[in-house]
């Protein structure tokens, strides 16, 4: 039975920073990389040292997992890992994000990770890791990232309840929560709108997050990774202020308490 990793959104950004990361914690006979863009997982096939498995799918589609499904049923492996890093958010008011947008965050930020994990926990034994890339997002409400930031705090919710459930199996659960990150997260988010979010406070590499998430992951008991000294203070303090009051110091970073409408 061959022992493997599978990663989402393995294309760019974080997800590809993980894989390239993942070989000097721990090896795998292969590791699954999973995205939309053949071209790129192709690309991140090189850069491996192991051997690697380009699976294109769109996760925002049901028809991927029952593909997903398949694959595992014929070659039944030892997934030692599931990293579910696929994902996506718009900047914008309510009514400047489209429906279809908000859906599809929808779908990808919450149903394809509860899917795959799914679909993928009858392949795992104990020892097996699971990671999930959530957001600072996901301690607070976010006006004008307001889908995305609700879809994280799903996610939040989701990672820390499963880990609870798996513990019998000896399965380890663990979400990343990170601030910004420089990401092609932002050529998607500012689609929608380039003033609805305009403050960053501090940007953070790729790299540094996922070398903190799997140093959490293998030598710490975390349930919850988060990078930046920053981003953990303020995820002490969104815990003890009243969501009013965060939501209002907010707007005002991000100009929203004299923005007229849009």
């Amino acid at each position: 039975m061959k022992k493997i990793a599978i990663i989402t959104g393995a294309s760019s950004g974080m997800g590809k920073e993980f894989a390239l990361q993942l070989p000097q914690w721990e090896q795998f006979e292969e590791i699954w990389v999973i995205a939309r863009r053949t071209e790129r997982l192709e690309e991140l096939k090189k850069l491996l040292p192991c051997p690697v498995r380009p699976i294109a799918l769109d996760l925002t589609k049901s028809e991927s997992f029952q593909h997903l499904q398949a694959l595992l049923d014929v070659c039944n492996p030892n997934v030692g890992l599931l990293a579910n890093i696929a994902g996506f958010g718009k900047f914008g008011r309510y009514d400047q994000i489209p429906l279809e947008d908000s859906m599809k965050m929808i779908d990808l930020n919450c149903k394809a990770t509860v899917a795959v994990t799914d679909i993928v926990l009858p392949y795992m034994k104990r020892g097996a890791k699971i990671l999930n890339l959530d957001s600072l997002s996901a301690f607070q409400p976010v006006p004008y990232l307001n889908t995305y930031a609700s879809t994280k705090a799903f996610v939040l919710s989701y990672s820390r309840s499963l880990a609870r459930e798996l513990k019998p199996r000896g399965i380890r659960v663990m979400s990343v929560n990170p601030g910004w990150v420089k990401t092609e997260f932002f050529d998607h988010a500012l689609q929608t709108s380039t003033n609805a979010v305009t403050y960053y406070n501090k940007i953070y590499e790729a790299k540094d997050v996922m070398s903190t998430a799997l140093r959490d992951l293998y030598q710490r008991k975390k349930d919850v990774s988060i990078h930046g000294f920053r981003i953990r203070w303020q995820v002490r303090l969104v815990k003890l202020l009243p969501h009013s009051l965060v939501m209002k110091i907010w707007l005002k970073q991000q100009g929203h308490h004299n923005l007229p409408d849009e």
